[in-house]
């Protein structure tokens, strides 16, 4: 039995795909950015020292430290961005747009931006373009969007060719070309973005009106997975389980579909759970398929529930009340450790840069897009 891939991407999805610049989690960085002493980077911060201001800012806002505030990360920020520090100014304006530390305030939001992309932070200029694509603060105008990510695309900006990839495949803003938009995900993927590797490698894979590669579709699924593109890994994970030929051990599988629900994705949590409902690599295990299950509701909400519903009322009838209350309290127990929904997860290692390497998160309101931080 094949299991679904819930990797197509759906058109309904792209606008909130394309969305500002996130990083909003609660996942410690890696390590100092600087290795100075936080009690000095906090002195020389209050000193007006634009890069400790902008460290203070990220220990606040990773919880790497000190007590995680949201409300700090955005003072701290806002004061590098008053300086005219433009990866500050981005970052400020993603917080603004999405209400993280402060209210929101599209409008402010859109000022930051302005004030980064004019400092040629090509980041910026993507997030100014989904702020017209959107009418977000400011009066939609597709055209100065389209526009705005070209430019960032030719000044090297590979998130900015997967956004225009998206725009053309699904016809957003202009007429819908796929053989274009596949060329766009190309185009990011040579500027090694994640999320292109990762389109390709869903059309490869499973986008029913493309020819299959599955071969490549691994090697690209595995390119945005190693960066810590969380879809990629859930759906490297399932491309393993799916095709056995493809020489990806059931084990390995597993760990990745384990790997992505601990960033959030409830679908690599359903998974697990048909995975031991149906004795995938093991004996039937229905308690630990409840687990996943009520595990997957609480990640996904009413979207999870309404796929899952059916199967997890089965089980339920078969283990009874006292395991299944074990079951669901440990899952509670396991979410309440698991929160959010993450969009990347960085490596032990990753290189650190003035900002905290640090997971970046889906919006609050769901929506995902590209990150603020550096990826290299």
């Amino acid at each position: 039995m094949m299991l679904t891939t819930w990797t197509i991407i759906p058109r309904a999805e792209i606008s909130a795909l394309i969305l500002a610049g996130t990083l909003w989690t609660a996942i410690p960085a890696a390590a100092n950015p600087i290795g100075a002493d936080l009690t000095s980077v906090r002195t020389l911060a209050e000193q007006g020292s634009v890069r400790d201001e902008i460290t203070l800012a990220g220990h606040y806002f990773t919880g790497n430290g000190v007590t995680q505030d949201s409300k700090m990360a955005a003072f701290w920020y806002e004061k590098a961005a008053s300086h005219g520090n433009p990866e500050a100014q981005n970052e400020i304006g993603y917080f603004y747009q999405a209400g993280i530390g402060v209210a929101v305030d599209a409008k402010r939001a859109l000022h930051w931006y302005q004030l980064a992309a004019a400092s040629g932070l090509t980041a910026a200029k993507v997030n100014l373009a989904v702020a017209y694509l959107r009418g977000l603060g400011v009066r939609k105008d597709e055209e100065l969007a389209v526009r705005l990510l070209t430019q960032a695309y030719q000044a090297g900006n590979g998130i900015a060719a997967t956004y225009l990839g998206h725009l053309y495949y699904f016809g957003i803003a202009v007429p819908q070309d796929k053989v274009a938009g596949e060329h766009w995900f190309e185009s990011g993927l040579k500027l090694h973005d994640p999320m292109a590797a990762y389109d390709l490698g869903t059309l490869y894979s499973v986008s029913p009106d493309h020819p299959r590669d599955l071969p490549r579709a691994l090697e690209l699924l595995r390119q945005a997975a190693d960066a810590g593109y969380v879809p990629a890994i859930h759906s490297l994970g399932l491309l393993g389980i799916n095709h056995p030929e493809l020489k990806q051990s059931l084990e390995q599988s597993r760990t990745l579909l384990e790997a992505a629900a601990d960033a959030g994705s409830w679908k690599s949590s359903a998974v697990l759970g048909i995975l031991a409902r149906d004795g995938r690599g093991g004996p039937v295990d229905e308690k630990d398929a409840y687990f996943h299950f009520r595990v997957a509701v609480l990640q996904g909400g009413a979207e999870a529930d309404k796929y899952l519903k059916p199967t997890m009322e089965a089980i339920a009838a078969k283990i009874g009340d006292s395991e299944r209350k074990t079951a669901s309290d440990a899952a509670k127990s396991w979410f309440d450790h698991h929160p959010l929904a993450l969009l990347y997860v960085y490596k032990e290692g990753t290189p650190n840069h003035d900002f905290p390497t640090a997971g970046i998160a889906y919006a609050p309101d769901g929506s995902a897009a590209g990150p603020l931080l550096p990826l290299t």
